[in-house]
């Protein structure tokens, strides 16, 4: 899993057939400062998360657990809106 925040989406008219009516959106990965690093993933949209939202996504294999990604060829998914996020220091 990762905390990521959404920066665009991604529109594709033309796609596999069990991908029809997803949200594909464009999450760029945050450090512990919550501050956007340069990798990003195209991550289908499992929650109505908008523009500028903090998320936490999950990859690979689990990516494909939810309701809305279930045996469909997805890498990431968005499967929360995050709240607030707290890094402790030790």
């Amino acid at each position: 899993m990762f905390l990521g925040r959404v920066v665009g989406t991604v529109w594709a008219t033309k796609k596999e057939e069990s991908l029809q009516g997803l949200k594909f959106q464009i999450v760029k990965k945050v450090d512990d400062k919550l501050r956007l690093k340069s990798d990003f993933a195209i991550a289908v949209d499992a929650v109505g998360a908008g523009a500028g939202e903090l998320v936490l996504c999950a990859s690979g294999s689990s990516a494909r657990l939810t309701s809305t990604t279930h045996n469909k060829p997805v890498d990431t998914v968005i499967m929360a809106i995050v709240d607030q996020a707290e890094f402790t220091e030790v």
